[in-house]
This record gives C-alpha cells, structure tokens and sequence, in this order.
C-alpha cells in the first residue's frame, strides 16, 4: 500500500476523536485528500485545520457528555485516537464512546492502542493474550482493557471494530521528544548516551504508513472485528536506531555507553524531566509481527532510513535551534568519561 493510494472510492462521513495533534492531524489530512466527510471531536473550543473540517467539543472522559455530543450524529467511520495522559483513559470511558457511536450508520469503529497492551514480551502476534487486568503500568492496562471491552461489544452488539497496535510512531510533527532529541545533540556536536550495552530492541512504524493502514481498514471487509500489528517488520536494537538517525541527517554521531545503573543512581528517566535517551524511548521491548497486516491490509512499510530523512526535512524546517540544559547529561558523561570501568561494563 502506498502512501498516496487511498482504500476506496467510497465517500464516509467520519469521526476523528482527537484529530487535533501527531496521528489525527496525519490522519485528518489523508481523509480529507480521499474526499471523505470530515469531523474532529476535540476540548478546545476551536481547532486550526481549515474549514473543510467539522468540530465538536467534548471531554471524551465524560461519558455523559460524549452522549449528548454525538446523539444523532451518524458517523458512518469513526477513528478513536485519544488518550489522556495525564487523567488516564479508561476502557469505561472508551465502552462509552464506542457505544454513542454505534447505530445502524457506523460502518467501522477504528481503535488507536498499542504495542503496550501486550503488556510486555517479543514477536507478538495479535492472538497472543494482552496485559491482565491488575497490570501496575495504567497505561498499559487502560490499553489492554479497553481492547478487550470493544471485541466484547463487536460479539454482543456487532460493534464493527478494529483495533490498531503501533509501536514507536515516528514522523513530521511528532510531540515527543524523541528524533528531535537525537539531531538536536548532533546539531551540537554532543555525544550521545547509549544505554547499557545497546542491544535493547526497539520497533516503530512511519505516521505515514499507520495512517495508510487506518484508511485501509475503513473499508476491507476482512478487518472487521480483528487487531492488527502495524509496525515495520524488522526490530533492531538501540545502537542500531542511533546509527539509522545519524544517517538520516547525515552525521557520524559520538556514542558513549552508560550502565543503567549509573543513569538511574544520577536521576534519569526514561520519560524525563532528565532525558537521556528520547522520551520514554528506553523501556522493556515489546516486538510484533505483521504478517496478518500485511496479508488482509496489504501493508507495505516505508524504509526506515527514507522515512527518517523525510522527518529530518521536516525537523529542520520547524524546530529552530535552541538552548538546551545539557547539565544532566554533562554529570553523566563527566563520571563515565572518568571511570573507563563504567563504559566497559555496559558493554
């Protein structure tokens, strides 16, 4: 599937609940190219992405509100992308949604979860069992949980759904801290921190290339009431993901390797305020396999290295160069660099 090809010739009337940041801009973009119907379902009271697009304000937490917002809304897609990190989502929260929506228009419910809701583990398929109810991470039990809430409603109610399992999503316009964080320090001539012995494996899809498959499911009708696995199909380790973004913009990046220990004894974080390898970027790995994808979506990933280097076009076009508090990182690569012993035992 390329990125252009749109699924269908069919014109929908479409949802998009969260349509306003990373995946929902992409994906409000692309529905708005194949013609669709398109409608935003957002907290602010107005949004910027043109007159074409229709709004609606509510807090998709507040079930009663959801009710009333989208009571007779007929909604033939509707793309659930959001969740709140700060407040959580819960699956009740997401039951509700899906249950304003649903009615004899609704054509396809489209969930945005995760790689996490596996909860951990390598080479996934999507009929391996998710992450149990009691799961200490929320985030991971919200995903989990809401997934499960959904395919009971598709037996109970028929539900058209499909859910959506991403690792690491990388593209233009990503809020997080993460290819930024890597090109802002090779923009400064900075060494970067690898972690431990740098064979932690990572996996990610292009924003392009998920919301391809979104649009995909919208209409094939194999992908009712399935999950999918989105994702490239090779994962490959932290020293590995250093390189492929040093060769996206073009850089020989200076890698220094850190014991975990170490990082973690100093106050780093994998999801900050003491950043040292890109926004919760250094966790347990999670792998999928795609094969279901790319059998019943025809899903064809971009090349890692070309997608990268089309993001980098765009990091250097809309992040400007600025101050960055490299003091953290400064104490760790002081006491690393000082103690050789530190570097070999990361290795």
């Amino acid at each position: 599937m390329n990125n252009g090809e749109h699924a269908s010739a069919i014109r929908r009337k479409v949802l998009v609940v969260g349509g306003t940041l990373f995946i929902g801009r992409t994906l409000v973009s692309e529905l708005l190219k194949a013609g669709h119907e398109v409608w935003v379902l957002h907290r602010k009271p107005e949004h910027d992405l043109g007159k074409r697009v229709g709004s609606i304000v509510a807090d998709r937490n507040d079930p009663e509100a959801m009710r009333r917002a989208l009571d007779l809304s007929n909604f033939e897609v509707v793309f659930d992308n959001v969740y709140d990190w700060e407040r959580g989502t819960t699956a009740a929260q997401v039951e509700a949604t899906a249950r304003a929506c649903a009615g004899n228009h609704l054509h396809r419910y489209i969930f945005m979860s995760s790689v996490g809701a596996y909860g951990d583990g390598l080479n996934h398929h999507e009929g391996d069992a998710l992450a149990q109810d009691d799961h200490p991470d929320p985030y991971v039990r919200n995903k989990a949980m809401s997934e499960r809430a959904l395919f009971r409603l598709h037996q109970r109610i028929g539900l058209p759904i499909v859910t959506i399992r991403p690792p690491f999503i990388y593209g233009s316009g990503n809020p997080f801290y993460r290819e930024a964080f890597f090109w802002d320090r090779m923009r400064d001539n900075r060494p970067i921190v690898l972690p431990g012995d740098g064979r932690r494996l990572m996996q990610f899809i292009y924003i392009k290339d998920l919301v391809a498959a979104c649009l995909r499911a919208m209409e094939e009708p194999g992908a009712n009431g399935h999950a999918f696995n989105i994702a490239n199909p090779r994962a490959i380790t932290q020293a590995e993901v250093i390189a492929a973004f040093a060769e996206a913009a073009g850089k020989k990046p200076v890698v220094i390797r850190a014991p975990r220990e170490r990082i973690y004894h100093l106050g780093g974080h994998p999801m900050g305020p003491q950043l040292y390898f890109g926004f919760y970027f250094d966790v347990a790995p999670i792998t999928l396999i795609v094969t279901k994808a790319q059998r019943v979506l025809g899903f064809k990933p971009t090349d890692f290295v070309a997608g990268l280097k089309e993001t980098y076009r765009w990091y250097l076009r809309h992040q400007p160069k600025r101050e960055i508090d490299y003091s953290y990182e400064d104490r760790l690569l002081g006491l690393v660099q000082s103690q050789p012993q530190l570097q070999a035992a990361a290795h």
